[in-house]
């Protein structure tokens, strides 16, 4: 089985958002071979708290414009791991510290990874370029 066309251009924004807030070491996963409750993941990192919690606001703003609202959202009060549930995707958005000692790369690497040119920034990008 694969993700549904849904699920990937879900990623797709989710990805874009998260890029647009220079969003680290972007990465959207197809998930559905795996799990039963959801098809893609998506992955990022931000240095600090106030950065995690921009890159969340967008990609709620921009998934809600798609028609996407997320059915649970978790984390947001830490603001260290926020983990947003959109059924067909889940949205991982990680301190650069959980995303090292979590490894959910590690986890779910035997999973496709989907290639979506909008997760431009490069590990450890300030700048975004």
């Amino acid at each position: 089985m694969t993700a549904s066309d849904r699920a990937q251009e879900m990623a797709r924004v989710a990805v874009a958002a998260a890029a647009d807030k220079l969003a680290q070491d972007i990465v959207a996963l197809d998930v559905s071979d795996r799990l039963v409750i959801t098809d893609c993941f998506v992955i990022a990192s931000a240095p600090n708290e106030r950065q995690v919690q921009a890159i969340v606001d967008e990609v709620e703003e921009k998934l809600r414009i798609h028609g996407a609202k997320p059915v649970r959202r978790e984390g947001a009060q830490e603001g260290r791991w926020v983990l947003l549930d959109f059924v067909d995707l889940v949205v991982h958005v990680q301190h650069t510290e959980e995303r090292g000692f979590y490894g959910l790369d590690r986890l779910w690497k035997d999973c496709p990874r989907l290639e979506f040119p909008e997760a431009r920034t490069p590990v450890g990008s300030e700048d975004g370029a």
